[in-house]
């Protein structure tokens, strides 16, 4: 008589496995180690760079601004180069989970292990989010470090709140965009980088909305990073709560995730069976 397998031990096996993919994402990072200092420099300065603009503003414009405006603007740039760098991390280690694949060699091994593709991503996701809070947070303590900031009115609850709400909006958005690796090996990869700029556009990561075009403002109403930015901006500047920021921006990141994970996980099957069947999966472009 053959026993079923107790749902405890599947969801234990498929935990483990999640937690396989994070061990191993975090060795990859180990033996790039020189790579990832290079690219934490690299947006330790982009941050400054972007931050100084708010410092300079009265220069730049030669009008005398008050050092509480200028420290309001350090912080509104802050926040938005900040928040935008966790996105951009946590949207890219998703989307280019097919690409490191191929890169190692590893794409046949790891589509015929026995696990299901949801461990897969999510595990994929579940370190792109530890990683990406990790590296931002260097990237923060070191801007702090070059700005006189006041967080006094911040509202921490409802910032964390804001954070794992827009974390599952990119993770789904990540799965979408990793299928362009699958069927286009050739250019995929830089095909992800197209959507990501679109959403850098009309999210008001360094300005708001209001200055765009009146035909290209409704396009930011579709952007999770434009809720995640929305909310995290009222919880420092002005220490919004979490009942402030619930219709405005943590329902729409919330329903954001909900439908974007599991149409990116169904997007993803579909394109895995048809790259299978054309030998598009193992094919480096």
């Amino acid at each position: 008589m053959t026993t079923l397998p107790r749902r405890g031990g599947v969801l234990g096996r498929e935990l483990r496995a999640m937690y396989a993919f994070i061990e191993r994402n975090a060795n990859l990072i180990k033996r790039y180690w020189a790579w990832e200092l290079v690219w934490l420099a690299y947006s330790v300065v982009n941050a400054l760079s972007i931050t100084f603009i708010g410092k300079a503003s009265g220069e730049i414009t030669g009008v005398a601004i008050s050092a509480e405006q200028t420290s309001k603007f350090i912080l509104y740039l802050m926040v938005g180069t900040l928040v935008w760098h966790y996105l951009s991390m946590v949207f890219d280690l998703v989307s280019e989970a097919i690409q490191w694949e191929r890169w190692e060699g590893t794409i046949e091994y790891t589509f015929m292990a026995p696990i299901s593709r949801l461990t897969h991503l999510m595990g994929q996701a579940a370190f792109a989010i530890l990683y990406g809070v990790l590296h931002t947070a260097v990237i923060m303590g070191i801007v702090a470090l070059f700005f006189q900031v006041d967080l006094g009115k911040a509202n921490f609850p409802s910032m964390l709140l804001i954070v794992v709400a827009g974390s599952m909006s990119f993770v789904g958005l990540g799965m979408l965009a990793a299928v362009l690796p699958l069927l286009s090996p050739e250019k995929g990869l830089q095909m992800t980088n197209i959507i990501k700029a679109l959403v850098l556009l009309v999210s008001g990561v360094y300005y708001p909305i209001a200055v765009l075009p009146a035909w290209l403002q409704p396009f930011s109403k579709i952007s999770p990073a434009y809720y995640m930015l929305e909310g995290m901006r009222a919880a420092l500047l002005a220490g919004a709560g979490m009942r402030e920021l619930f219709i405005p921006a943590i329902l729409p990141l919330l329903v954001t995730g909900v439908v974007m994970i599991p149409l990116g996980l169904y997007a993803f099957m579909r394109a895995e069976r048809y790259a299978k069947e054309t030998g598009k999966l193992k094919r480096s472009g």
